[in-house]
């Protein structure tokens, strides 16, 4: 038994180091890349950039949302607002009431629906505005049209989309004098501002390989 214990202990021993597991990239948060095709303006008191969300059936025809590589899901969050058409003399003569309800969706550049998005609010006096937007001719040079209503919206976007497309749906409005759906393609049916967002960082992607001639 001695000359057991002596031969194991003169046999060197071998080592396994286990490899520990490469962290994840941390989430990183960041105001994407946007193509804006119809502004809205700009908030006269957050400076602020608004943008129109506009009814449509072709994803590159709305508010296109550049996304940088990411590993995993990667998180898309903005502000949705209703618009309203300010009158101050509605306002003061207590007819100006309305009800606005704006569904506006987010989609994949090849017409894929990720998720909808919904907006409702009421507007009876200046109060109820998110605030004025500036470059109009109005008093003051505000814009007549301003946000009202607003609604954080947070959408979760799946792994390995490049961009994403928000484009309007349909808007209802109800006012003292009756109720409409607007529908069509190219109206305005709802505001955004505040885009951001979060995701971990992936590799880039490969460049395309030369064609051996």
């Amino acid at each position: 038994m001695v000359w057991l214990l002596v031969l194991a202990l003169l046999v060197p021993q071998s080592r396994t180091t286990a490899r520990r597991p490469t962290p994840a990239p941390a989430l990183k948060k960041a105001v994407p890349e946007m193509v804006c095709p119809t502004p809205l303006g700009i908030g006269v008191t957050t400076k602020a950039a608004y943008c129109d969300v506009m009814t449509g059936r072709d994803p590159q025809s709305g508010i296109l949302i550049k996304l940088p590589p990411h590993k995993g899901p990667l998180t898309l969050s903005f502000d949705l607002h209703n618009r309203h058409t300010y009158s101050e003399e509605q306002t003061r003569a207590n007819r100006a009431y309305a009800r606005y309800t704006a569904t506006i969706g987010v989609l994949t550049l090849d017409n894929t629906l990720i998720s909808r998005a919904v907006v409702q609010s009421e507007f009876r006096n200046t109060g109820d505005l998110v605030e004025r937007i500036g470059g109009g001719a109005g008093p003051g040079g505000v814009k007549a049209v301003a946000p009202t209503g607003s609604e954080p919206i947070v959408i979760t976007i799946p792994d390995g989309e490049e961009a994403v497309s928000l484009l309007g749906e349909k808007l209802t409005v109800e006012r003292l004098d009756g109720t409409a759906t607007y529908a069509s393609p190219g109206r305005p049916v709802a505001v955004i501002n505040n885009v951001a967002i979060e995701y971990r960082p992936g590799p880039p992607p490969k460049p395309p390989k030369k064609r051996s001639e």
